[in-house]
Protein backbone atom coordinates (compact mmCIF):
# COMPACT_ATOMS: atom_id res chain seq x y z
CA UNK A 1 0.00 0.00 0.00
CA UNK A 2 0.90 3.26 -0.74
CA UNK A 3 0.95 6.08 2.27
CA UNK A 4 2.17 9.56 2.62
CA UNK A 5 4.50 10.48 5.06
CA UNK A 6 2.17 11.87 7.32
CA UNK A 7 0.02 9.14 7.25
CA UNK A 8 2.84 6.77 8.19
CA UNK A 9 3.46 8.68 10.98
CA UNK A 10 -0.11 8.51 12.24
CA UNK A 11 -0.26 4.72 12.14
CA UNK A 12 2.96 4.14 13.71
CA UNK A 13 1.59 6.24 16.46
CA UNK A 14 -1.63 4.04 16.96
CA UNK A 15 0.46 1.19 16.57
CA UNK A 16 2.35 2.30 19.03
CA UNK A 17 -0.83 2.73 21.40
CA UNK A 18 -0.66 6.78 21.41
CA UNK A 19 -4.24 7.66 22.62
CA UNK A 20 -3.98 11.68 21.61
CA UNK A 21 -1.47 13.95 19.82
CA UNK A 22 -1.37 17.52 20.98
CA UNK A 23 -0.53 20.89 19.43
CA UNK A 24 -1.33 23.35 16.87
CA UNK A 25 -1.50 22.79 13.35
CA UNK A 26 -0.27 25.48 10.93
CA UNK A 27 1.64 25.70 7.62
CA UNK A 28 4.56 23.68 8.95
CA UNK A 29 2.41 20.53 9.55
CA UNK A 30 -0.28 20.73 6.55
CA UNK A 31 0.49 17.25 5.55
CA UNK A 32 0.33 15.72 8.99
CA UNK A 33 -2.47 17.68 10.02
CA UNK A 34 -4.71 15.67 6.75
CA UNK A 35 -3.40 12.56 8.13
CA UNK A 36 -5.42 12.82 11.26
CA UNK A 37 -8.70 13.64 9.57
CA UNK A 38 -11.31 11.13 9.10
CA UNK A 39 -9.97 8.70 11.67
CA UNK A 40 -10.98 7.96 15.49
CA UNK A 41 -8.18 6.01 16.78
CA UNK A 42 -6.27 8.79 18.04
CA UNK A 43 -7.56 12.04 19.02
CA UNK A 44 -6.37 15.66 18.42
CA UNK A 45 -6.15 18.10 21.14
CA UNK A 46 -5.32 21.68 20.31
CA UNK A 47 -4.00 23.35 23.22
CA UNK A 48 -2.90 27.39 23.11
CA UNK A 49 0.75 27.51 23.47
CA UNK A 50 3.21 24.56 22.41
CA UNK A 51 4.91 24.42 25.34
CA UNK A 52 1.52 23.72 27.44
CA UNK A 53 1.54 20.69 25.25
CA UNK A 54 4.48 18.80 26.20
CA UNK A 55 4.07 19.42 29.99
CA UNK A 56 0.26 17.68 29.55
CA UNK A 57 1.93 15.00 27.57
CA UNK A 58 4.91 14.90 30.23
CA UNK A 59 2.21 14.14 33.15
CA UNK A 60 0.15 11.80 31.25
CA UNK A 61 3.18 9.84 30.73
CA UNK A 62 4.30 9.96 34.29
CA UNK A 63 0.48 8.27 35.27
CA UNK A 64 0.17 6.04 32.45
CA UNK A 65 3.62 4.83 31.01
CA UNK A 66 2.17 5.93 27.59
CA UNK A 67 4.29 8.51 25.93
CA UNK A 68 1.92 11.18 23.72
CA UNK A 69 3.21 12.72 20.64
CA UNK A 70 3.48 16.73 20.47
CA UNK A 71 3.37 18.78 17.09
CA UNK A 72 4.07 22.11 15.53
CA UNK A 73 4.65 23.72 12.46
CA UNK A 74 7.78 25.17 11.56
CA UNK A 75 9.52 27.78 13.44
CA UNK A 76 8.29 29.66 16.55
CA UNK A 77 5.99 26.83 16.97
CA UNK A 78 8.88 24.44 17.34
CA UNK A 79 10.40 27.09 19.54
CA UNK A 80 7.85 27.19 22.05
CA UNK A 81 8.30 23.39 23.17
CA UNK A 82 12.13 23.85 24.20
CA UNK A 83 11.21 24.65 27.70
CA UNK A 84 8.85 21.10 27.81
CA UNK A 85 11.24 19.57 26.21
CA UNK A 86 14.29 20.71 28.17
CA UNK A 87 11.68 19.92 31.50
CA UNK A 88 11.19 16.09 29.99
CA UNK A 89 15.22 15.29 29.21
CA UNK A 90 16.02 16.61 33.12
CA UNK A 91 13.17 14.44 34.50
CA UNK A 92 13.61 11.70 31.80
CA UNK A 93 10.08 11.82 31.14
CA UNK A 94 10.10 10.33 27.13
CA UNK A 95 7.52 12.05 24.93
CA UNK A 96 7.53 12.67 21.24
CA UNK A 97 7.84 15.73 19.54
CA UNK A 98 7.33 16.07 15.60
CA UNK A 99 7.72 20.00 13.87
CA UNK A 100 7.24 20.95 10.58
CA UNK A 101 10.29 22.34 8.82
CA UNK A 102 10.80 23.52 5.23
CA UNK A 103 10.40 21.38 2.39
CA UNK A 104 13.88 19.54 1.15
CA UNK A 105 14.17 21.31 -1.99
CA UNK A 106 13.92 24.79 -0.29
CA UNK A 107 15.94 24.67 2.51
CA UNK A 108 18.40 27.45 3.11
CA UNK A 109 16.06 30.27 0.75
CA UNK A 110 15.29 31.46 4.10
CA UNK A 111 11.67 30.39 3.82
CA UNK A 112 8.90 31.98 6.33
CA UNK A 113 9.92 30.60 9.13
CA UNK A 114 13.47 28.43 8.53
CA UNK A 115 16.85 29.39 10.58
CA UNK A 116 19.24 28.82 8.22
CA UNK A 117 22.06 31.50 8.80
CA UNK A 118 24.26 28.93 9.79
CA UNK A 119 23.15 25.65 8.52
CA UNK A 120 20.11 25.19 6.42
CA UNK A 121 16.75 24.17 8.29
CA UNK A 122 18.51 24.63 11.30
CA UNK A 123 16.05 24.29 14.50
CA UNK A 124 17.03 21.06 15.39
CA UNK A 125 20.52 23.12 16.46
CA UNK A 126 18.68 24.07 19.57
CA UNK A 127 17.24 20.48 20.91
CA UNK A 128 20.29 18.94 20.52
CA UNK A 129 21.51 19.21 23.96
CA UNK A 130 17.62 18.61 25.58
CA UNK A 131 16.72 15.38 23.95
CA UNK A 132 17.94 11.95 23.65
CA UNK A 133 17.79 12.06 19.78
CA UNK A 134 16.86 14.08 16.82
CA UNK A 135 16.03 12.65 13.22
CA UNK A 136 15.10 14.96 9.99
CA UNK A 137 14.19 12.56 7.85
CA UNK A 138 14.94 13.01 4.16
CA UNK A 139 12.29 11.33 2.13
CA UNK A 140 8.65 9.67 3.26
CA UNK A 141 10.15 6.25 3.05
CA UNK A 142 12.97 6.70 5.73
CA UNK A 143 9.93 7.61 8.41
CA UNK A 144 9.03 3.82 9.04
CA UNK A 145 12.43 3.13 10.75
CA UNK A 146 12.30 6.48 11.90
CA UNK A 147 9.70 6.42 14.01
CA UNK A 148 10.52 2.80 15.39
CA UNK A 149 13.64 4.25 16.63
CA UNK A 150 12.24 7.06 17.83
CA UNK A 151 9.76 4.81 20.34
CA UNK A 152 12.85 2.76 20.99
CA UNK A 153 15.08 5.47 21.89
CA UNK A 154 12.44 7.11 24.44
CA UNK A 155 11.74 4.11 26.01
CA UNK A 156 14.26 2.11 26.95
CA UNK A 157 17.85 3.08 29.21
CA UNK A 158 17.45 6.53 31.32
CA UNK A 159 13.81 7.74 29.16
CA UNK A 160 13.37 10.81 27.47
CA UNK A 161 12.25 13.04 25.22
CA UNK A 162 12.84 12.84 21.00
CA UNK A 163 12.15 15.21 18.14
CA UNK A 164 11.53 14.13 14.26
CA UNK A 165 12.05 17.46 12.27
CA UNK A 166 9.64 16.89 9.41
CA UNK A 167 9.75 18.45 6.18
CA UNK A 168 6.76 19.45 4.25
CA UNK A 169 7.12 17.55 1.39
CA UNK A 170 8.16 14.63 3.53
CA UNK A 171 5.16 14.62 5.30
CA UNK A 172 3.10 15.18 1.97
CA UNK A 173 5.30 12.63 -0.61
CA UNK A 174 3.80 8.82 -0.67
CA UNK A 175 6.11 5.83 -0.63
CA UNK A 176 4.86 2.06 -0.84
CA UNK A 177 4.98 0.55 2.28
CA UNK A 178 4.65 -3.05 0.73
CA UNK A 179 4.82 -4.98 4.34
CA UNK A 180 3.06 -2.83 6.33
CA UNK A 181 4.18 -1.20 9.87
CA UNK A 182 5.80 -3.59 12.29
CA UNK A 183 4.10 -3.81 15.83
CA UNK A 184 6.54 -2.27 18.44
CA UNK A 185 7.41 -5.72 19.92
CA UNK A 186 9.27 -6.21 16.69
CA UNK A 187 11.79 -3.85 16.96
CA UNK A 188 12.11 -2.73 20.98
CA UNK A 189 13.73 -4.89 23.14
CA UNK A 190 11.69 -5.83 26.32
CA UNK A 191 12.50 -6.87 30.28
CA UNK A 192 14.86 -4.81 32.65
CA UNK A 193 18.54 -4.01 32.97
CA UNK A 194 19.68 -6.25 35.45
CA UNK A 195 22.18 -5.83 37.99
CA UNK A 196 25.65 -7.84 38.68
CA UNK A 197 25.21 -10.93 41.08
CA UNK A 198 28.09 -10.94 42.40
CA UNK A 199 27.58 -6.94 43.28
CA UNK A 200 23.73 -7.33 44.97
CA UNK A 201 25.77 -10.12 47.17
CA UNK A 202 28.07 -7.21 48.22
CA UNK A 203 25.84 -4.72 48.61
CA UNK A 204 23.38 -7.29 50.94
CA UNK A 205 26.65 -7.41 53.26
CA UNK A 206 27.51 -4.25 53.61
CA UNK A 207 23.72 -3.45 54.53
CA UNK A 208 23.83 -6.38 56.98
CA UNK A 209 26.79 -4.77 58.80
CA UNK A 210 25.08 -1.65 58.94
CA UNK A 211 24.32 -0.04 61.97
CA UNK A 212 22.67 2.89 60.55
CA UNK A 213 21.58 2.19 57.29
CA UNK A 214 19.66 4.62 55.23
CA UNK A 215 17.86 4.25 51.86
CA UNK A 216 16.92 6.99 49.87
CA UNK A 217 14.79 7.00 46.87
CA UNK A 218 14.82 8.75 43.62
CA UNK A 219 12.22 8.92 41.19
CA UNK A 220 13.58 6.12 39.34
CA UNK A 221 11.87 3.92 41.51
CA UNK A 222 8.53 5.32 41.22
CA UNK A 223 9.12 4.80 36.95
CA UNK A 224 10.73 1.81 37.34
CA UNK A 225 6.82 0.62 39.85
CA UNK A 226 9.57 -0.73 42.14
CA UNK A 227 8.13 0.74 45.39
CA UNK A 228 7.15 -2.97 46.61
CA UNK A 229 10.03 -3.85 46.57
CA UNK A 230 11.04 -0.56 48.13
CA UNK A 231 9.35 -1.33 51.26
CA UNK A 232 10.14 -5.10 51.30
CA UNK A 233 13.44 -3.73 51.62
CA UNK A 234 13.02 -1.10 53.89
CA UNK A 235 11.29 -3.82 56.34
CA UNK A 236 13.66 -6.50 56.11
CA UNK A 237 16.36 -4.35 57.15
CA UNK A 238 14.56 -1.84 59.55
CA UNK A 239 16.50 1.30 57.45
CA UNK A 240 14.74 4.33 57.29
CA UNK A 241 13.67 5.78 53.94
CA UNK A 242 13.99 9.06 52.95
CA UNK A 243 12.67 10.49 49.14
CA UNK A 244 14.11 13.12 46.94
CA UNK A 245 11.40 15.15 45.16
CA UNK A 246 10.95 13.53 42.37
CA UNK A 247 10.85 10.18 44.50
CA UNK A 248 8.14 11.87 46.92
CA UNK A 249 5.53 8.86 47.32
CA UNK A 250 7.48 6.06 46.46
CA UNK A 251 7.35 4.96 50.27
CA UNK A 252 4.27 5.83 52.33
CA UNK A 253 4.77 8.64 54.38
CA UNK A 254 2.63 6.60 57.26
CA UNK A 255 4.85 4.30 57.90
CA UNK A 256 7.45 4.21 60.48
CA UNK A 257 10.37 3.75 58.76
CA UNK A 258 9.19 6.87 56.39
CA UNK A 259 12.11 9.64 56.92
CA UNK A 260 10.27 12.00 54.81
CA UNK A 261 12.95 14.05 52.93
CA UNK A 262 16.66 15.78 52.30
CA UNK A 263 18.45 18.46 51.19
CA UNK A 264 17.78 21.79 51.09
CA UNK A 265 13.94 21.47 50.69
CA UNK A 266 13.74 18.87 52.73
CA UNK A 267 13.02 18.20 56.24
CA UNK A 268 15.23 17.98 59.42
CA UNK A 269 14.19 14.50 59.76
CA UNK A 270 15.44 13.32 56.49
CA UNK A 271 18.74 15.48 56.57
CA UNK A 272 19.72 13.90 60.50
CA UNK A 273 19.02 10.44 59.50
CA UNK A 274 21.42 10.70 55.90
CA UNK A 275 23.69 12.43 57.68
CA UNK A 276 24.26 9.94 60.48
CA UNK A 277 24.07 6.91 58.20
CA UNK A 278 27.05 4.28 58.45
CA UNK A 279 25.86 2.82 54.73
CA UNK A 280 23.55 4.64 52.22
CA UNK A 281 21.37 2.84 49.70
CA UNK A 282 20.60 5.56 47.02
CA UNK A 283 18.49 4.15 44.50
CA UNK A 284 17.10 5.78 41.53
CA UNK A 285 18.49 9.51 41.82
CA UNK A 286 21.18 11.62 40.79
CA UNK A 287 22.20 13.55 43.88
CA UNK A 288 21.46 16.97 42.46
CA UNK A 289 21.98 19.94 44.16
CA UNK A 290 18.72 20.76 46.07
CA UNK A 291 18.75 17.34 47.03
CA UNK A 292 22.36 17.33 48.17
CA UNK A 293 22.12 20.87 49.97
CA UNK A 294 24.47 21.87 47.23
CA UNK A 295 26.87 19.02 48.68
CA UNK A 296 28.04 21.01 51.91
CA UNK A 297 29.75 17.83 53.72
CA UNK A 298 27.91 16.87 56.46
CA UNK A 299 24.54 18.81 55.98
CA UNK A 300 22.79 15.95 54.38
CA UNK A 301 25.52 13.50 53.90
CA UNK A 302 28.76 12.68 55.04
CA UNK A 303 30.40 10.80 52.48
CA UNK A 304 32.92 9.65 53.44
CA UNK A 305 32.90 8.50 56.31
CA UNK A 306 29.11 7.05 54.93
CA UNK A 307 29.41 4.18 52.79
CA UNK A 308 27.49 4.67 49.71
CA UNK A 309 25.57 2.06 47.65
CA UNK A 310 24.39 3.62 44.29
CA UNK A 311 21.84 1.36 42.17
CA UNK A 312 20.85 3.57 38.85
CA UNK A 313 20.24 2.50 35.33
CA UNK A 314 22.19 5.29 34.31
CA UNK A 315 25.95 4.32 34.36
CA UNK A 316 27.03 8.06 34.14
CA UNK A 317 25.50 9.19 37.22
CA UNK A 318 27.46 6.75 39.78
CA UNK A 319 30.40 8.31 41.25
CA UNK A 320 29.59 11.41 39.19
CA UNK A 321 28.78 13.85 42.66
CA UNK A 322 29.96 11.42 45.35
CA UNK A 323 32.71 8.60 45.72
CA UNK A 324 30.80 5.07 45.71
CA UNK A 325 31.75 1.69 47.50
CA UNK A 326 29.68 0.12 45.19
CA UNK A 327 28.11 1.23 41.83
CA UNK A 328 25.12 -1.05 40.64
CA UNK A 329 23.85 0.00 36.94
CA UNK A 330 20.22 -1.72 36.94
CA UNK A 331 16.56 -0.74 36.72
CA UNK A 332 15.31 -0.10 40.46
CA UNK A 333 12.69 -2.91 40.40
CA UNK A 334 15.04 -5.59 38.99
CA UNK A 335 18.11 -4.56 41.77
CA UNK A 336 15.77 -4.04 44.55
CA UNK A 337 14.11 -7.40 43.63
CA UNK A 338 17.27 -8.52 43.40
CA UNK A 339 18.62 -7.51 46.63
CA UNK A 340 15.69 -8.06 48.80
CA UNK A 341 16.04 -12.19 47.53
CA UNK A 342 19.16 -12.19 48.45
CA UNK A 343 18.77 -10.60 51.99
CA UNK A 344 16.03 -13.24 52.57
CA UNK A 345 18.24 -15.76 51.23
CA UNK A 346 21.16 -14.89 53.74
CA UNK A 347 19.81 -13.72 57.09
CA UNK A 348 16.90 -13.09 58.70
CA UNK A 349 14.27 -10.15 59.00
CA UNK A 350 15.32 -7.92 61.54
CA UNK A 351 13.43 -6.98 65.12
CA UNK A 352 13.85 -3.55 64.19
CA UNK A 353 11.23 -2.13 66.02
CA UNK A 354 13.08 -2.78 69.57
CA UNK A 355 15.87 -1.40 68.34
CA UNK A 356 18.00 2.09 69.48
CA UNK A 357 17.74 3.21 66.20
CA UNK A 358 14.36 2.44 65.29
CA UNK A 359 13.34 4.57 68.58
CA UNK A 360 15.70 7.50 67.26
CA UNK A 361 13.77 7.30 64.16
CA UNK A 362 10.70 7.84 65.76
CA UNK A 363 11.89 10.81 67.84
CA UNK A 364 13.14 12.29 64.78
CA UNK A 365 9.65 11.61 62.84
CA UNK A 366 7.40 13.16 65.77
CA UNK A 367 9.68 16.32 66.23
CA UNK A 368 9.25 16.88 62.12
CA UNK A 369 5.68 16.24 62.03
CA UNK A 370 5.00 18.59 65.67
CA UNK A 371 6.61 21.19 64.01
CA UNK A 372 4.34 20.87 60.65
CA UNK A 373 1.12 20.93 63.05
CA UNK A 374 2.17 24.25 64.09
CA UNK A 375 2.44 25.50 61.30
CA UNK A 376 -1.08 23.91 59.70
CA UNK A 377 -2.53 25.21 62.80
CA UNK A 378 -1.71 28.89 61.91
CA UNK A 379 -4.03 31.94 62.88
CA UNK A 380 -2.26 33.63 60.81
CA UNK A 381 -3.70 36.73 58.13
CA UNK A 382 -4.10 35.81 55.66
CA UNK A 383 -3.44 32.57 55.61
CA UNK A 384 -0.50 30.68 55.32
CA UNK A 385 0.95 28.28 52.75
CA UNK A 386 1.40 25.51 55.43
CA UNK A 387 -2.24 26.01 56.49
CA UNK A 388 -3.33 25.90 52.74
CA UNK A 389 -1.24 22.45 52.33
CA UNK A 390 -2.88 21.02 55.89
CA UNK A 391 -6.73 22.14 54.65
CA UNK A 392 -6.36 20.81 51.33
CA UNK A 393 -4.78 17.73 52.23
CA UNK A 394 -7.54 17.16 54.69
CA UNK A 395 -10.16 17.72 52.15
CA UNK A 396 -8.86 15.61 49.42
CA UNK A 397 -9.49 11.92 48.84
CA UNK A 398 -6.07 10.01 49.64
CA UNK A 399 -4.98 8.61 46.03
CA UNK A 400 -6.28 12.92 44.86
CA UNK A 401 -3.56 13.98 42.17
CA UNK A 402 -1.75 17.21 43.61
CA UNK A 403 0.47 19.22 40.80
CA UNK A 404 3.03 21.94 41.79
CA UNK A 405 5.61 23.68 39.81
CA UNK A 406 8.87 25.45 41.59
CA UNK A 407 8.55 28.05 44.03
CA UNK A 408 7.70 27.97 47.51
CA UNK A 409 4.33 26.16 47.08
CA UNK A 410 6.77 23.16 45.31
CA UNK A 411 8.76 22.94 48.17
CA UNK A 412 6.41 23.44 51.25
CA UNK A 413 4.07 20.56 49.72
CA UNK A 414 6.94 18.47 49.35
CA UNK A 415 8.24 18.93 53.07
CA UNK A 416 4.83 19.41 54.79
CA UNK A 417 1.87 16.90 53.00
CA UNK A 418 1.50 13.60 53.64
CA UNK A 419 1.80 11.16 50.15
CA UNK A 420 1.44 7.58 50.63
CA UNK A 421 0.89 5.90 46.87
CA UNK A 422 3.30 6.37 44.69
CA UNK A 423 2.31 8.80 41.92
CA UNK A 424 -0.22 11.13 43.43
CA UNK A 425 2.35 13.63 43.46
CA UNK A 426 3.68 15.54 40.32
CA UNK A 427 6.11 17.82 40.61
CA UNK A 428 8.83 19.51 37.72
CA UNK A 429 12.07 18.27 38.79
CA UNK A 430 15.62 19.56 38.13
CA UNK A 431 14.82 21.88 35.47
CA UNK A 432 12.27 23.63 38.16
CA UNK A 433 10.20 24.67 35.29
CA UNK A 434 7.23 27.47 36.51
CA UNK A 435 4.15 27.08 34.10
CA UNK A 436 4.27 23.69 34.43
CA UNK A 437 1.77 22.34 36.43
CA UNK A 438 -1.47 24.62 34.94
CA UNK A 439 -1.34 22.29 31.52
CA UNK A 440 0.78 19.34 33.56
CA UNK A 441 -2.93 18.99 35.44
CA UNK A 442 -4.91 18.76 31.96
CA UNK A 443 -2.61 15.54 31.07
CA UNK A 444 -3.02 14.25 34.88
CA UNK A 445 -7.42 14.60 34.51
CA UNK A 446 -7.08 12.90 30.83
CA UNK A 447 -5.15 9.85 32.50
CA UNK A 448 -6.87 9.53 35.17
CA UNK A 449 -10.37 10.84 34.62
CA UNK A 450 -11.95 9.17 38.00
CA UNK A 451 -9.38 10.79 40.28
CA UNK A 452 -9.71 14.17 41.66
CA UNK A 453 -6.47 16.18 40.09
CA UNK A 454 -6.16 19.61 41.61
CA UNK A 455 -2.53 22.38 40.36
CA UNK A 456 -1.48 23.74 43.50
CA UNK A 457 0.00 26.75 42.06
CA UNK A 458 1.49 30.25 42.93
CA UNK A 459 0.08 33.12 41.30
CA UNK A 460 3.36 33.88 39.41
CA UNK A 461 3.39 30.59 38.56
CA UNK A 462 -0.62 30.03 37.15
CA UNK A 463 0.00 33.56 35.12
CA UNK A 464 2.41 31.63 32.86
CA UNK A 465 0.35 29.32 31.20
CA UNK A 466 -3.27 30.06 32.44
CA UNK A 467 -4.27 30.37 28.92
CA UNK A 468 -4.85 26.86 29.21
CA UNK A 469 -8.06 26.95 30.70
CA UNK A 470 -9.50 27.36 27.49
CA UNK A 471 -7.95 24.10 26.57
CA UNK A 472 -9.78 22.72 29.75
CA UNK A 473 -13.14 23.84 29.08
CA UNK A 474 -12.81 22.99 25.29
CA UNK A 475 -12.30 19.52 26.04
CA UNK A 476 -14.47 19.58 29.38
CA UNK A 477 -11.17 18.44 31.35
CA UNK A 478 -12.86 18.82 34.93
CA UNK A 479 -8.76 19.55 36.81
CA UNK A 480 -9.03 22.02 39.43
CA UNK A 481 -6.73 24.65 40.12
CA UNK A 482 -5.80 26.10 43.99
CA UNK A 483 -3.54 29.23 42.90
CA UNK A 484 -1.89 30.99 45.85
CA UNK A 485 -1.32 34.76 46.43
CA UNK A 486 2.01 35.44 47.02
CA UNK A 487 1.68 38.77 47.54
CA UNK A 488 0.28 39.03 50.82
Amino acid sequence: MRLTGGHIVVESLINEGVPYIIGIPGHGTLGLSDALLGQDKIALLQVRHEQAAVHLADAYYRLTGVPLAVFTSIGPGAMNTVIGVASCYVDGIPVLVLTGNSHTHMAGRGVLQEIERKYDANSLAVFEPITKRTWRPGSAERLPRIMQRAFAEMLTGRRGPVVIDLPMDVQCDDTEVSEGLPTPTAYRPTGPLLPEPGLIGQAGALLLEAKRPVIVAGGGVIAAEACDHLLALAEFLGAPVVTTMMGKGAFPEDHPLAAFHGGSKGTTCGNTLTREADVLLAVGMRFADESTSSYRQGVTYAIPPTRLIHLDLDPTEIGKNYRVELGIVADAKAGLAALVQWLQESSVPRDYTNSAYFAHVQNLRSQWLADVQKLATSDHTPVTISRLIAELRAFLDGDAIVLTSSGNVQAQWFQEAMIYEPKPNLTTGGFSTMGWAVPAALGAKLAAPDRQVVGLVGDGDFLMTAQELATAVQYDILAVYVVANNVG
